[in-house]
């Protein structure tokens, strides 16, 4: 049976909710739901009822977003279970008949390996066994989802080296960038109202607070400029916010919607990323980077492998490891002779190529290729003749 990625329907099996930050798999799904059904399956919230049941809504993108609820007394042999039969459901009810099915968590598949896409694709957007808490079986997990996909995406380059030896048809897909969302930071003199009040000099971050920050990196650095103010925007997860610095002059502004955060780093003298070094970021390709880049910030980063290249190395972004050269490239920054319109210029070049439509475009056209690949009969073609020639012509 014929099938393209263009008639079909998309299951994306996430550990991530879609309403927790707007990132990776929120800018792919998006441009999917254009033309195809997608259903975006969370992984289950549990409540005291003694049903278990799926939650479905439509994303204001266009997706459907699948949320199974678990009764809490249910057992952990029962679990993986349930959750099959309610996908099952899901496939029945929906009359989903032809599909591709997209990972982002391997343990998924405790309750999805039965099914039979037309094209399995693994999206490694991190390495998801080095987090705090993570399954112990995680790793078998993806053992297994290795063997079953026939595409793997990596969210950076450090994870394409980690995996490509593992896989016979692994693709690199750094994290894109919405150019003009985020252009519109540039020159926008509106201050968000609860980032109004803080003085100048500003330097911000925005994304998730957890063990991937270096949490006394942000101490030390305020510490030692305490005529600086450091603005922390996005979710704390996984960490006690009891550990994070009360300083004065740093302000925790909380979660805010994707559609304002230009208004934000519009505010701002210098954008951060001060992650720690760490399993948890040994192959992380931070999405922040090119949006801060996109709003026109100077940025300043611990040197993370998928920051130093390519952003590091083209001097896009400076590079720093302890408080004291923080401080320094702080400095630099605030005095904006090395951030002056040729800067600009040099960003803009290098941004116009890394787009998330581009990488959308990349990721479907792969897709459609193994669809049609895997429904030719057996023997009417040779599939690595097909492969070099497919890539040959993206």
């Amino acid at each position: 049976m014929s099938l393209t990625c263009e008639a079909s329907d998309l299951l994306v099996f996430s550990h991530l909710r879609w309403n927790f930050v707007f990132q990776r798999p929120q800018h792919l799904m998006s441009r999917f739901a254009t033309f195809r059904r997608v259903y975006f399956i969370e992984e289950p919230i549990f409540h005291s009822n003694d049903e278990a049941e799926l939650e479905l809504h439509q994303s204001k993108e266009g997706v459907t977003v699948v949320v199974p609820h678990l009764p809490e007394k249910i057992g952990s042999k029962d679990h993986d279970f349930v959750l099959q039969k309610l996908l099952d459901n899901l496939m029945n009810e929906e009359m989903i008949e032809e599909y591709a099915a997209w990972y982002y968590t391997p343990m998924a598949l405790n309750f999805s390996r039965h099914l039979s896409p037309a094209v399995t694709i693994y999206d490694c957007m991190d390495e998801l066994s080095k987090f705090h808490g993570a399954p112990r079986e995680l790793i078998d997990r993806e053992q297994e989802l290795l063997k079953k996909a026939d595409l793997v995406f990596t969210g950076g380059y450090s994870l394409y080296e980690a995996k490509k030896d593992k896989h016979d048809n692994v693709h690199p897909f750094p994290s894109g960038i919405d150019v003009h969302h985020f252009n519109t930071a540039r020159g926008n003199k509106n201050d968000p109202e609860d980032q109004e009040h803080i003085p100048h000099p500003r330097m911000g971050f925005i994304g998730v607070i957890d063990e991937r920050m270096d949490i006394e990196l942000v101490r030390k650095t305020a510490e030692l400029r305490s005529d600086w103010n450091f603005i922390m925007i996005g979710p704390v997860v996984k960490i006690d916010p009891a550990s994070l610095p009360k300083l004065p002059n740093i302000h925790y502004l909380g979660k805010k919607d994707y559609a304002d955060l230009p208004k934000y780093m519009a505010g701002w003298d210098c954008a951060l990323m001060p992650f720690a070094r760490n399993e948890a970021t040994r192959f992380i390709s931070p999405t922040k980077t090119p949006e801060y880049l996109a709003a026109g910030c100077p940025v300043v980063s611990t040197p993370i492998r998928d920051v130093v290249e390519p952003y590091g190395n083209r001097s896009l972004v400076a590079i720093g490891e302890t408080a004291e050269e923080f401080v320094a490239h702080i400095e630099e920054a605030l005095d904006r002779n090395k951030y002056d319109a040729e800067w600009l210029g040099t960003v803009d070049e290098f941004l116009k190529d890394i787009s998330w439509d581009e990488t959308w475009k990349k990721m479907a056209h792969l897709e459609t290729h193994h669809a049609r690949l895997k429904s030719m009969p057996p023997g009417m073609t040779n599939p690595e003749t097909m492969n070099i020639n497919f890539l040959r012509g993206m």
